[in-house]
């Protein structure tokens, strides 16, 4: 949450490509304040799916209230949803080789002009070999709902691989829910991640 750090991840497989960036950096010198940063591109191989592509930019500006809680606005835009103002909480707990983060959100949808309700978490586990070489399992785990009441969007994303001085390579299955009575899509691939 304070320490600066980019964090970006390309996932692809047969059915879809994921690209993921993400950014934090504290803004002033008591490290109290700091922006995030989430873009991200979906793009679906076969034609039929290709109205789930997507496009997401989110800029958060968090008050790091202790550690491990913070709060604060941010402005999203999505290619499917258009944009949103959102108030988020950040839960976070980190110990030498396992990262914990939940975020719960409420915000209003321009393109709807209603309230949502999203919740986001994400967990990572580490187990070093030795100095270079480590086994990582990751996942995220995304659930919104429309005033509310009705499902609109929900992923859960798998990764295990091995990391090499930082690199990290392995496989990955996303599964993927739209709408009120969620379609699903689910996708298996191979994701590579660095964190600068």
């Amino acid at each position: 949450m304070k320490a600066q750090f980019t964090q970006v991840e390309l996932f692809s497989g047969f059915d879809k490509t994921d690209f993921t960036l993400y950014s934090s950096y504290a803004i002033n010198e008591g490290e109290t304040l700091s922006l995030n940063t989430l873009a991200f591109f979906q793009k679906f191989e076969a034609e039929k799916d290709q109205v789930f592509d997507e496009i997401g930019l989110q800029p958060t500006l968090f008050w790091n209230v202790t550690d491990h809680i913070a709060i604060g606005p941010s402005l999203y835009y999505n290619s499917i949803a258009g944009y949103s103002e959102r108030l988020s909480a950040l839960f976070k707990l980190k110990k030498s080789q396992f990262l914990l983060a939940l975020i719960p959100t409420i915000a209003y949808s321009e393109q709807t002009n209603a309230t949502y309700a999203e919740a986001f978490a994400q967990f990572q586990f580490s187990k070093p070999l030795n100095d270079k070489i480590s086994l990582w399992v990751n996942g995220q785990f995304l659930s919104v709902w429309d005033k509310f009441t009705t499902h609109s969007r929900s992923f859960q994303q798998w990764r295990a691989g091995v990391s090499y001085n930082g690199h990290q390579l392995g496989i990955g299955f996303d599964f993927d829910q739209y709408g009120p009575q969620p379609i699903q899509k689910s996708s298996f691939g191979i994701y590579y991640r660095k964190t600068l």
